[in-house]
């Protein structure tokens, strides 16, 4: 795993910060020469993000009536997508650290969004960063009520952060767990991971895995200088709802027991490749086990030397099976108008278990190999426990599209195929919508088609709140499978963007009009 570097490096990245000065935040993003400074306390102890400060205040204290015109106009003097997706990102976690519901959604969503920009074409490029960037204007309770403040790291040890975090949280003390967490930002940036996620591992709540990996993720674009500012509104997450450690179960327990049970500790990763077969089995005994049953086939894996990348695709695919098979709200769900009779989009059971197994996919990769292992047996944990405890009778309820629903499609002409999506995703025909994809993917070899009319529509619809991170979530899944399982994921979204249709996000059409998209 890339070791980052730390504070005291910082003299011998002087002369490289200058090199970035010269040529712009964005492009030194790409050219990997983003320096390091550490988030500096302002005279009244406001952080300071150096070089993107002018614009991560403009981001802040701009209306959202004023937002969309003052960005459009940077753009088209050369401001890049990737400097704006980073600024609204420090901006998001200075302001409201990972505290406000649609505020931390709002971060979750700016990564996904620029990936889906980088699928666009030039002119329409800008529209899925421009609509999240409005959603966050909306936010901003402007410069004087920051929720992050510069925090001084605890005087611990590298073997004491991880355990002082973690008490912390238990004793809901957020300044003290912060100054562990900025403690471990002092060594490096994977330290501070890799701490804060023997907290986060404490539980399975979709917001406490995908939150983590989202802030990890966007240190990409941002710098891994400010791992302590993103990373810390995961530690305030846990803080403040840490009652739900114990909703999912006792995991502190389970996870030792099951290191024990299996002998993981001290081992390295294993790369054993799995067969399709292999992948589909574990996938039902995930899928229809208790939790800790399904925790304890992937603990077996792993003694078995398996790759994490194969136990991964088939915690994808137990989490896939729960948005196929879901009946959709009911009578009794909570449904607010924009969440109908039978809608599967936004937070449902489907959704939240596809983005969390995605999350967890990526924290293994990312996390030493104590803490993969860790993610990947609670990745099948939480599937299982979503299936069991959320509500619904998965097992019984078949999976989208059945015989009969694909008998009905009759056309194998990829071109009226498309045609006929796009005019079911119109209508809400969420069946038809899968089916039509489903057969798709029998008779083209080409995703690119069906991924393009599907991104359509998620940079379009609301999604309340989940559009852009269930089209990475759906097409970063169908990247990594194999071919045997992948167009699973693409009936899935196929299904969620049929859902959401109908309800255009707020911003669209204005960014729309700025960029002269009819």
């Amino acid at each position: 795993m890339r070791r980052h570097a730390n504070r005291r490096e910082f003299l011998g990245e002087v002369g490289r910060g200058m090199l970035v000065a010269s040529v712009g935040y964005g492009v030194a993003v790409d050219m990997g020469l983003t320096p390091v400074w550490a988030a500096e306390a302002s005279d009244a102890g406001r952080l300071d993000f150096g070089p993107l400060e002018p614009l991560v205040t403009l981001l802040e204290e701009t209306p959202q009536d004023r937002v969309l015109p003052v960005v459009v106009e940077r753009i088209k003097k050369g401001a890049d997508l990737k400097t704006l997706v980073a600024a609204a990102a420090l901006a998001n976690a200075r302001a409201l650290g990972g505290e406000n519901y649609v505020g931390f959604h709002t971060m979750m969503a700016l990564e996904p969004a620029l990936l889906m920009a980088q699928e666009l074409p030039a002119e329409r490029a800008a529209l899925p960063v421009l609509k999240v960037l409005y959603r966050n204007a909306g936010l901003m309770p402007g410069r004087d009520h920051d929720t992050l403040h510069a925090v001084a790291p605890a005087a611990l040890s590298a073997d004491q952060t991880a355990r002082a975090l973690r008490e912390a949280v238990h004793r809901g003390d957020k300044a003290t767990a912060e100054q562990a967490l900025a403690a471990a930002a002092a060594r490096s940036a994977d330290d501070a991971f890799n701490d804060l996620l023997e907290t986060v591992e404490e539980g399975a709540d979709v917001h406490r895995v995908v939150l983590a990996h989202r802030a990890w993720d966007m240190l990409k674009l941002c710098g891994y200088e400010h791992a302590d500012t993103l990373l810390r509104q995961s530690v305030r997450f846990c803080v403040n709802h840490d009652d739900l450690r114990k909703h999912v179960g006792d995991l502190p327990k389970l996870l030792p027991k099951l290191f024990d049970a299996h002998k993981l500790a001290g081992r390295t990763a294993g790369d054993r490749r799995a067969d399709d077969a292999w992948i589909a089995a574990l996938s039902a005994t995930i899928f229809a086990g208790t939790p800790e049953q399904a925790a304890d086939a992937v603990a077996a894996a792993l003694a078995e030397g398996f790759a994490g990348a194969s136990i991964s695709e088939a915690v994808s695919l137990a989490a896939n099976q729960l948005l196929l098979r879901d009946s959709g709200r009911t009578e009794t769900s909570q449904r607010p108008p924009e969440k109908p009779l039978g809608s599967v989009h936004g937070d449902s059971i489907g959704v939240h278990a596809c983005d969390s197994a995605n999350a967890w996919r990526h924290i293994a990769e990312a996390s030493n190999v104590r803490n993969s292992m860790a993610a990947l047996i609670l990745s099948a944990y939480q599937v299982a426990f979503d299936r069991r405890d959320r509500g619904g009778d998965f097992l019984r309820w078949q999976p989208r599209p059945t015989a009969e629903q694909l008998e009905r499609i009759t056309t194998t002409d990829p071109a009226m195929l498309l045609d006929e999506l796009d005019e079911a995703i119109r209508g809400q025909e969420q069946e038809r919508a899968c089916a039509l994809v489903a057969r798709y993917g029998n008779v083209a070899g080409d995703a690119r088609p069906v991924c393009d009319l599907l991104l359509r529509y998620a940079v379009s619809e609301d999604g309340s709140l989940h559009a852009e991170k269930f089209y990475r979530t759906a097409t970063n899944e169908f990247a990594l499978a194999r071919p045997a399982f992948r167009w699973r994921q693409l009936v899935a979204l196929a299904r969620v963007t049929a859902s959401e249709y109908g309800r255009p996000a707020p911003g669209y059409a204005q960014a729309c009009e700025l960029l002269r998209i009819a």
